[in-house]
């Protein structure tokens, strides 16, 4: 008999909640996946969904409808139940409606005996992160949010599509809170080893060949404000986001379940790097079966540094008095 099954147990069946769901379903990351939502008749629909799908996946997943008690065994607790963002309202404005529907699900969680991992995606995820991390009394490392792990996609995606490149040949961050705060640190963008900063000053392509338009700051900085206004343009489209935030939080839980190591901007919390403490931000960390095993500390420009310690700031005020 089979013990050592990875279960992940997901909190919100919400239209992230199930993108989420149905991405592990596809990449046959977990083998038994529990769903919980205070509407326990959604939960129910939603797995037989899913189930009814499972004759043409090549995974053999246990799927199910659950309750709380079920986090007991998880590997990981995935949270992404919470109020929806609305047309126009920035990721702060949710603090105090979210931090309500986080009192009602940590407590019945850890009372369950769950011993694992959380994995917060409910914005706004930094300040809700930290919340999981106070309300559970969990080690720091074994609460993370799903920070700027998307923000970082859609950075490489959209350098990708202007140099030419790969995206996965990409190697540049969104660090700070997820939201209006974030930033790009360019001096640590590269398109394989080449610093990108370096191949604006040479005013050619990554190709170098004469025909190829030269690389622009001023493009730079219009796709570092395309990446920060992206969710505001899909949910002024169609009024939420959740495909890519699913296939984001699915790679962070592959890392999770399979103790990869893996380098992703994840919300933790930081204890002196980058000059901050106390305070949960998106930054560069390695993820392993432990959860955030280490940050990864950028050597940020002097400019840079103020910009990721303005953004802290964002973040600490806006969890002051939230407990």
């Amino acid at each position: 008999m089979r013990v050592d099954k990875r279960k992940v147990a997901l909190v919100g069946c919400g239209m992230v909640g199930m993108s989420y769901a149905y991405c592990l379903l596809n990449q046959t990351v977990c083998d038994e996946l529990v769903l919980i939502d205070v509407n326990e008749k959604r939960a129910m629909g939603e797995a037989m969904d899913l189930n009814h799908g499972l004759a043409f996946a090549a995974s053999n997943m246990e799927i199910y409808a659950g309750t709380y008690g079920d986090c007991r065994d998880a590997d990981l607790v995935v949270i992404c139940a919470g109020v929806a963002q609305k047309p126009g309202e920035t990721r702060l404005d949710l603090l105090k409606r979210n931090a309500a529907v986080f009192r009602s699900i940590i407590e019945p969680v850890t009372r369950s005996g769950f011993s694992g991992i959380f994995l917060v995606a409910t914005n706004p995820v930094d300040v809700m992160t930290r919340i999981t991390c106070e309300l559970s009394g969990f080690n720091s490392g074994r609460v993370l949010g799903s920070g700027t792990a998307l923000d970082t996609a859609r950075l490489r995606y959209l350098l990708g599509e202007y140099l030419h490149v790969d995206p996965r040949n990409v190697h540049a961050y969104v660090i700070g809170e997820h939201g209006d705060s974030e930033f790009v640190p360019w001096s640590q963008a590269m398109v394989a080893t080449r610093p990108i900063l370096e191949l604006c000053r040479e005013g050619a392509g990554v190709s170098g060949d004469v025909e190829t338009e030269g690389i622009s700051q001023d493009k730079l900085r219009k796709i570092e404000e395309q990446v920060r206004g992206a969710a505001y343009q899909i949910i002024d489209a169609k009024q939420a986001t959740y495909y890519g935030i699913g296939m984001a939080m699915t790679r962070i839980t592959k890392a999770v379940l399979g103790d990869e190591n893996s380098v992703l901007t994840v919300s933790a919390m930081l204890k002196g790097g980058y000059g901050q403490r106390d305070v949960f931000a998106g930054v560069p960390c390695v993820i392993n079966g432990s959860g955030v095993r280490r940050i990864l500390e950028l050597p940020l420009t002097e400019e840079e540094r103020e910009r990721f310690a303005a953004s802290c700031r964002t973040l600490q005020e806006s969890f002051e008095g939230v407990l």
